[in-house]
């Protein structure tokens, strides 16, 4: 299959492809969502803070209340339907369905491959690209557990990968209100949790690399060192300083802090600077091994995926045998340990690129994220506090813009044996996630169908 024939397929089944990953992914989110009739993993904060806001108890949350706001409409919202018993509790301190607390997430949730497939589209204006980076998103099970349950890392993620679809969109159409809308994306993002500054940071380092390219270059030139041309982001050089600083500045952070208003108002005991001071002692405070959580890990055991989350274990013994309920934060096993080995192959393109003064197609891509997966996970070198595999998320998306390239590369080749192993690149990821779908459901497996699945130290 030659390459024209091979994107005249995409391009023919795009709006089908695209709208089957969003139903694909929709459905997962929502079925059986009303199961385990009480909370799983930190709904014990983010489901009982949101009902919190609905009832006007006073409390502290370690955390910018954005996502509970959203729970919150959330759980308003769905506590105008009816709902059976049997998924009825008063866990949030009123008598709420675990439906009216997990819907929005798994409505928000289902929209995210459509967003991260945007971002791909933007980037390269190819359908194959946006079409292989969205069925990744929809093939991993991370995401899928936190979009079924009243948790926040969801919207941390959603904001800002919407951030930077606007400022993609931005620079693609020169609409300045792509640019405030990205703006008020970050500033969304910093107030889910304080990392989803990550995002920004991201997108400020492309803008210090696209300004002093020149230098460098200039610099570089005498050792035959030079620094491609960034495609799309070469546009930011036409942008005035005071206009990128109005939108990414100071839109953010005004974002940030008016969004904290209703939180205040509700909980007058601490101020704006006195909370923000608290936030921070507590996350200094906590400490950094297992005794904290059994489920601590440090930054870098996260790109092989040592340590995922259990977030629900239920043992239940029926006439038939034991049975087991299990719900693990884990990324689809294939899909992360292919998106590592991804990033590694696109940074080693880079530096080759660059040793060697030549020219790369898709440069302006590899940059993006090699930046944009740096700057969400690099500052957790200095994080002293128990860490968990699920704040890895950030950058885990831009490892599937890595692997999605590489598989197009596959799929696009001219050679027989490299179309082949994109084809088994993707039935391998199909198959490992059907093979943990159970895990990410909550399912109910035999102890030695649960075994099965997990290795020792995931347990």
């Amino acid at each position: 299959m030659n390459s024209s024939k091979f994107n005249q397929i995409f391009s023919r089944w795009f709006p089908l492809a695209m709208g089957g990953i969003f139903l694909f992914s929709f459905i997962l989110r929502f079925w059986r969502l009303g199961q385990f009739n009480s909370f799983v993993f930190d709904e014990v904060y983010y489901a009982k803070y949101a009902n919190y806001y609905l009832i006007g108890k006073d409390f502290f949350n370690s955390h910018p209340p954005l996502s509970q706001y959203i729970i919150a409409i959330g759980i308003w919202l769905g506590s105008h339907f009816p709902a059976s018993p049997d998924i009825t509790n008063n866990l949030t301190g009123s008598f709420r369905s675990t439906l009216s607390y997990r819907w929005i997430n798994a409505f928000i949730g289902s929209f995210f491959p459509l967003i991260i497939g945007a971002i791909a589209y933007q980037l390269t204006h190819r359908r194959s690209y946006t079409i292989i980076v969205a069925f990744l998103a929809a093939m991993d099970g991370l995401f899928l557990v936190e979009s079924r349950y009243a948790l926040n890392n969801i919207y941390l993620v959603t904001f800002g990968l919407l951030g930077h679809l606007f400022f993609l969109l931005f620079l693609n159409r020169t609409n300045y209100l792509y640019l405030t809308i990205s703006g008020i994306f970050f500033g969304s993002a910093a107030a889910v949790k304080w990392n989803g500054l990550g995002f920004l940071f991201g997108i400020y380092l492309i803008i210090f690399l696209v300004y002093f390219k020149s230098i460098f270059n200039k610099y570089l030139r005498s050792n035959q060192v030079i620094i491609n041309d960034l495609g799309i982001f070469e546009r930011i050089k036409s942008l005035k300083i005071s206009l990128l600083g109005f939108n990414l500045l100071i839109i953010p952070l005004f974002i940030y802090s008016i969004l904290w208003l209703p939180h205040l108002l509700m909980n007058p005991q601490y101020d704006w600077w006195e909370v923000h001071q608290k936030i921070w002692k507590f996350h200094h405070n906590i400490g950094a091994d297992s005794s904290v959580h059994p489920y601590c890990s440090k930054w870098y055991t996260w790109l092989v995926m040592v340590r995922p989350v259990a977030y629900f274990y239920e043992r239940t013994k029926t006439e038939s045998g034991t049975i087991i309920h299990d719900v693990h934060a884990m990324a689809n096993p294939v899909l992360l340990w292919l998106s590592t080995g991804a990033i590694l192959t696109i940074l080693f393109l880079i530096l080759r690129t660059i040793l060697r003064s030549s020219k790369q197609n898709d440069c302006d891509l590899f940059v993006y994220i090699i930046i944009n997966y740096l700057t969400n996970l690099l500052p957790w070198l200095k994080v002293s506090r128990c860490t968990f595999f699920y704040h890895y998320m950030p950058s885990y998306v831009f490892a599937w813009l890595a692997l999605g390239w590489i598989i197009e590369q596959c799929l696009n080749s001219q050679f027989v044996w490299n179309r082949r192993l994109g084809i088994i690149i993707i039935l391998s990821i199909v198959i490992a996630f059907i093979y943990w779908l159970p895990i990410y459901l909550g399912l109910p497996l035999s102890p030695q169908g649960f075994k099965m699945r997990m290795l020792s130290n995931w347990i």
